[in-house]
């Protein structure tokens, strides 16, 4: 019996074929002018993604992580300092800070939206102080896998602990949460257009949002190289986080489509939902929100029953993958920056997740394989 043929877990080609007239004449137009960093389209960009989101500025960034540690740059965040930031997220959110030389302190998720545990950060806060080895600083939120963090009770919880706060919004630029898109929750907002992102581009390439005038000129300095009024008027030691024009002009021509395929994952969140909602765990939503549907992620009963099922739905032709297998205080490079403290929901996570496709052209047909081959596995 012949395999069937594998279902794509993310379809690029298939995405490029939808704009490929208007993808062309933005890049041909970048060949044209040959100004392949920071050339018109960047400033395009800037305005188009700070306009989408309702934020006042946009700075546009070689990558997330760049953009990321841009803004714990501009705080001056280093050695002594303690930023704390989710366990269960990818390792850019943690290797930022430990390059700057500050502390990452790991804080356990929500066992049902995945996100960051203002409790359990509570908590951390009040044993770093406690232990009176580092100053709180800063903190990351990560909106992990398209769905926004608790913004509102973590900016209350920095406000009164006098922390800057950060949005790692890598996984979710276009969600929303109580009515506004992420973007101006926190006081700086860091976004990664990685191609497998909901948009995406055709190599690294970030943003930064904020509302303060001050920070934006800041970041603008600090992606290159900390210059001045020109090139070669150096006022900072900066780094360079500079965005090439390819990137930005095939990300303007993605935002022609990013609404509508916002809506699609939406679509095929809920058919998930629907299908799979009475056989094993969903994705639980953050109320008053939108997701950006990066990833859909379910939850099985355990280890054994998830490599089961994975190995199943393998040979049924459709993919899956694990964010994360670790968490990021187990892991090697961090084991050590970690007080031993346990964070049992992102342990327990690590061990039962399993992301199923999910992107905009994934078809009708394809939705109906997903589930089948889910349900398939799991009564088997």
């Amino acid at each position: 019996m012949t395999a069937p043929a594998p279902i794509p877990f993310l379809d690029l080609k298939a995405q490029q074929t939808r704009i490929a007239a208007d993808l062309r004449r933005r890049i041909d137009v970048v060949l044209a002018h040959c100004q392949f960093i920071l050339g018109p389209e960047v400033t395009e960009l800037e305005s188009t993604l700070a306009e989408f989101c309702g934020a006042k500025h946009c700075i546009a960034i070689s990558s997330g992580t760049d953009a990321l540690q841009i803004v714990l740059m501009g705080e001056g965040i280093g050695r002594g300092d303690a930023v704390f930031l989710p366990a269960f997220t990818y390792t850019a959110t943690a290797e930022v800070v430990l390059v700057l030389g500050a502390t990452p302190v790991f804080v356990d998720v929500d066992p049902h939206t995945f996100q960051i545990d203002p409790i359990d950060l509570e908590r951390r806060i009040a044993a770093v102080k406690a232990a009176g080895k580092l100053k709180p600083r800063a903190l990351i939120g990560v909106d992990l896998f398209g769905q926004p963090a608790d913004w509102v009770s973590l900016s209350a919880i920095a406000t009164r602990e006098e922390i800057f706060t950060i949005d790692d919004c890598a996984q979710s630029y276009g969600a929303s949460l109580h009515g506004k898109r992420l973007g101006v929750q926190a006081d700086a907002t860091a976004v990664s257009f990685y191609p497998s992102k909901s948009l995406g581009a055709y190599g690294d390439a970030g943003a930064l949002f904020t509302q303060d005038d001050a920070r934006a000129e800041l970041y603008h300095s600090l992606r290159a190289h900390g210059e001045g009024t020109s090139r070669y008027e150096v006022l900072r030691t900066g780094m360079n986080g500079r965005l090439d024009s390819l990137q930005a002009a095939v990300l303007l021509s993605k935002m022609t489509v990013f609404a509508e395929e916002l809506a699609i994952r939406e679509e095929i969140a809920r058919y998930y939902d629907a299908r799979l909602g009475n056989v094993v765990t969903i994705p639980a939503r953050v109320p008053d929100s939108t997701s950006a549907w990066a990833i859909y992620a379910i939850l099985l009963p355990d280890a054994a029953t998830r490599d089961r099922v994975q190995t199943s739905l393998r040979e049924q032709g459709v993919p899956t993958a694990i964010y994360y297998p670790k968490p990021l205080h187990h892991q090697p490079a961090y084991r050590d920056h970690h007080t031993g403290t346990a964070l049992p929901v992102s342990e327990d996570l690590a061990g039962r997740i399993l992301a199923l496709p999910i992107h905009p052209d994934l078809d009708a047909a394809s939705r109906v394989r997903v589930c089948d081959a889910v349900l398939s596995a799991v009564s088997g």
